[in-house]
């Protein structure tokens, strides 16, 4: 299964589709990157080992209004996310090995180690109110 490109017909069915505590790995690119379009396929290929978590591919230019103020800093930029918790954000090399190895390091962890870890630092907080991809989904729905 391929990473769902994020769409605006289809923000209301990804929300629905979300479980109470399942994951969210997305990945916010552009289409005029080529290093964003050459990582879309092993995207995808690291979204069909993972059925159990949602992947979502999020052009930062055509969901402008859903994406709104992210700092986005560099391509590819990712958002893991359990439930309402955001486990990670930030731009990583477009390396797919790092992207599977924090997939598997942040899936290994309860949901309370990754709360304990979001509100140990100040960065992390800013991301629970700032880059809840599930929080924006559910605005916009509104």
């Amino acid at each position: 299964m391929n990473a769902i490109t994020l769409e605006q017909d289809n923000r209301s069915r990804i929300l629905q589709s979300l479980q109470e505590d399942s994951w969210i790995v997305a990945c916010l690119c552009a289409a005029w990157c080529d290093v964003c379009k050459a990582y879309r396929a092993s995207f995808d290929n690291l979204a069909a080992q993972h059925p159990d978590k949602q992947f979502i591919w999020i052009d930062i230019e055509d969901q402008s209004d859903l994406v709104g103020d992210l700092d986005i800093e560099n391509f590819p930029t990712l958002l893991l996310q359990r439930g309402k918790d955001v486990a990670f954000f930030g731009a990583v090399q477009p390396d797919i090995g790092i992207a599977k190895r924090l997939v598997a390091s942040y899936a290994a962890k309860s949901q309370a180690e990754i709360q304990a870890e979001n509100t140990g630092s100040p960065e992390r907080q800013t991301w629970q109110d700032e880059c809840n991809l599930r929080q924006r989904l559910f605005e916009d729905s509104q």
